[in-house]
């Protein structure tokens, strides 16, 4: 994975209180793409990303409540509701009034993107957005991090499997072999594997399981239908946590769906195994949906 450059560190106060860890990246007055990352990963899994757009554009990411440098939310402060709050807290802190922006959200940035759709912030700042490798609804019993037939008996097993207690521990040889299968294609590159290992076993043990109850009863099919911007979706078509059949799902769901790109042998972490074709995906709805339109002005 690449190393990002250096970036501005800033602190924006959720709803709740919660202080959200952001890095800016870029010059000012640059086309704005903020990105959300998912479940257990960090502002790092966005590394060749910040790294090829933040030549040409001001890159913000930020670490969702309870992972990276954002501390641990209160015990309530795990919902769907929460990550719009960051989300919206996160806008208002790094774009002008009327500025709008990209958004990219990967599995539950994805997620957040879609709780948020409603938003009055939301709404100001967003001028497209992409979808990566996520789900609206149904990621338990439509996961295929089990070899077993779909059914109650899987997505029970399922839920066990994703909701476990059990430390990560170090990273070791394992470790890393039980990643790639259950996130990543066969064919990813070991210093790929290596990098989302050290990023997946640093997020902190009840983070990382008050998140797979929320993930575990998700239901985002109403904010699918409220994000009226133009929208692209990616997955790829060896993702077993949100596999094919759910990008279909959203884009058939979504009000403008801006196309949806199947990736073959790719797994879930798509922005770090296929990075130019995210990274490109982004340009090009900068340049449709942004760049554009100040261009106009």
């Amino acid at each position: 994975m690449n190393r990002a450059p250096q970036g501005r560190e800033l602190t924006a106060v959720s709803a709740d209180g919660s202080r959200i860890h952001i890095e800016v990246y870029g010059s000012e007055g640059r086309p704005a793409v903020v990105l959300a990352h998912g479940w257990t990963c960090s502002i790092r899994f966005w590394a060749a990303q910040i790294e090829d757009l933040a030549a040409d554009h001001r890159v913000i990411v930020y670490d969702q409540r309870g992972h990276g440098r954002s501390p641990l939310p209160a015990r309530d402060g795990y919902t769907t509701d929460a990550l719009a709050d960051d989300l919206e807290a996160v806008l208002t802190a790094t774009l002008e009034p009327g500025e709008r922006a990209v958004l990219a959200g990967h599995s539950m940035g994805g997620m957040t993107i879609m709780a948020a759709a409603r938003r009055p912030a939301f709404r100001e700042h967003t001028a497209a957005a992409l979808l990566c490798s996520t789900g609206s609804s149904r990621l338990v019993a439509e996961s295929l991090v089990l070899p077993m037939r779909a059914g109650r008996v899987r997505t029970w097993l399922t839920r066990l499997v994703l909701g476990s207690r059990a430390p990560l521990g170090p990273v070791t040889g394992l470790s890393k072999r039980i990643l790639r299968y259950g996130t990543m294609g066969p064919g990813s590159a070991p210093e790929r594997v290596a990098e989302c290992a050290r990023i997946v076993h640093a997020c902190p043990r009840v983070s990382r399981v008050a998140w797979s109850h929320v993930l575990g009863e998700l239901d985002l099919d109403p904010g699918v239908r409220e994000l009226r911007v133009p929208t692209a979706v990616v997955v790829g078509t060896a993702d077993r946590l949100t596999p094919p059949v759910q990008a279909a799902a959203l884009a058939a769901a979504l009000p403008d769906c801006a196309g949806l790109t199947e990736l073959p042998g790719i797994g879930h972490m798509t922005p770090v195994e296929a990075p130019e074709t995210v990274t490109a995906t982004l340009r090009g709805l900068v340049a449709t949906y942004v760049s554009t339109t100040e261009d106009a002005a």
